[in-house]
């Protein structure tokens, strides 16, 4: 239990970035494009035309980065691998200069006290498995379980935890049902055969990593679940295609009847093959939830399918409409709900019954880099700061109501690439000037570095 705002013994905090979001460096290593690379480079994709081609220079400049980690005084860091810089070339050995840069990352964080967790598949798919389908081909399940299995085999017991995947529902339904995310297929239900064989790649990630470390480490799946409000039948029907689809085939071995009833209309489920369940149903020690908001959700009075290939981020629920949620929002756009997160966490809880991380939880917002009179810069980002205490409160309250609530990653540690929006918006605890690359710590920062000092609020 909590007493007052104190975070239980062996509470991790930690902060989290993403390769293809920092790394830059594209070109460099022996690393081969990805399907983000080529969707970036693709005119109008990215907002402002930006790509990640540079991002952070993290691929030159972690050594910074580490020492930003160790002054804000973190358990552990979570990052990604990128399978383009240790796979990249198609069926061939794994890239020892990739693997030596991700190496000497793991080193340096455990010299300073810093714990890795490394997320293997964080979107950055080699474009030569993109050029044969991506994750509507199910080898691309087996291509990504071996280079998990590569990179366990170099990293080792030293990583704290190995995630297999993050977001699936970024790389499914924003990917190949809409037009999002890289590749934007726009296909509407082809994101079935997508999430379906992301799930399958966790299992297989899961035998590969286990296979290579046996129980040394931890293994862990991120998931951004949705915390729908509103219209009963509406919340259902979401939860079944956006949190479901993942967690029941990863957590109880199936996929629930309902989700094949709703969607029988659009998808007939036939890349499902036999003992395909047994293989993704694999133990895990705990479970990654991404949090950043919430929706407000009605059934409308449209029929379900009326185009039933149109692009869809939500295949199966296209009579369902998205309401305006009441503010304030974020630069994104997103409703900031607390509650949200307490509440998402208690209902995972309750029903899956396994231990659970914050993973990602973070605001974007206007910042503005300030010379103050000594010549110092500054950002006082009291947004941030504010969102921070307000949803680490509502992590202290979901502990306080039962939940295994083993730890929380602020997004991000720096001011990255955000995909779609480019570098138009700012996640990070630390400001970089994407001009110089210079970084400097928010205000946000110091106040997080003293959350962590005093393991509470």
């Amino acid at each position: 239990m909590t007493i007052g705002t104190t975070f239980p013994r062996g509470f991790q905090f930690g902060t989290a970035t993403a390769s293809y979001q920092v790394e830059g460096g594209v070109a460099e290593g022996g690393r081969c494009p990805s399907i983000w690379d080529t969707y970036a480079h693709t005119p109008g994709k990215i907002l402002n035309g930006d790509t990640g081609d540079v991002a952070c220079d993290s691929y030159h400049r972690w050594a910074e980065d580490v020492e930003l980690l160790a002054d804000l005084g973190v358990d552990a860091y979570r990052f990604s691998v990128a399978m383009p810089r240790v796979m990249p070339v198609e069926g061939g050995e794994p890239n020892a200069e990739g693997l030596d840069y991700y190496d000497r990352l793991v080193d340096a964080l455990l010299a300073r006290g810093i714990k890795p967790v490394v997320t293997l598949y964080h979107w950055d798919l080699p474009q030569y498995l993109g050029d044969k389908g991506g994750w509507l081909n199910r080898e691309t399940a087996y291509r990504v379980a071996e280079y998990a299995g590569a990179v366990a085999h170099r990293l080792g017991d030293r990583v704290q935890t190995y995630t297999t995947l993050n977001e699936p529902w970024c790389s499914s339904y924003l990917s190949y049902g809409g037009t999002e995310h890289a590749p934007g297929l726009g296909g509407g239900p082809q994101a079935f055969p997508a999430v379906h064989h992301l799930n399958l790649a966790h299992g297989l990630m899961c035998q590969a990593i286990r296979a290579e470390v046996g129980e040394g480490t931890e293994l862990s799946v991120t998931l951004n679940l949705q915390l729908n409000r509103g219209d009963a039948d509406a919340v259902h029907r979401l939860d079944l295609i956006a949190n479901k689809a993942f967690l029941d085939p990863m957590l109880r071995g199936r996929y629930p009847d309902e989700l094949m009833f709703i969607t029988r209309g659009i998808c007939d489920w036939s890349f499902v093959q036999d003992g395909d369940l047994g293989l993704i149903h694999q133990p895990i020690d705990v479970l990654g939830v991404n949090y950043y908001s919430t929706n407000l959700v009605a059934m409308s009075g449209r029929p379900q399918f009326p185009q039933s290939t149109a692009a869809s981020t939500n295949p199966g629920a296209s009579d369902v409409d998205f309401l305006p949620t009441p503010g304030p929002h974020t630069k994104m756009g997103w409703n900031i709900d607390p509650q949200g997160l307490t509440d998402l966490l208690v209902r995972t809880w309750d029903e899956y019954r396994v231990p659970l991380v914050v993973t990602e939880n973070g605001i974007a917002v206007d910042d503005t880099l300030v010379v103050e009179a000594d010549g110092t810069k500054a950002v006082h980002d009291e947004r941030r700061v504010d969102y921070y205490r307000r949803h680490l409160q509502a992590a202290l309250n979901a502990i306080d109501e039962g939940v295994d609530l083993r730890g929380y990653f602020a997004w991000s540690l720096l001011d990255n690439f955000e995909w779609a929006w480019g570098y138009d918006r700012r996640f990070g605890l630390v400001h970089v000037d994407f001009d110089t690359l210079e970084r400097t710590p928010k205000d946000s920062f110091r106040w997080y570095r003293e959350v962590i000092a005093r393991r509470g609020l």
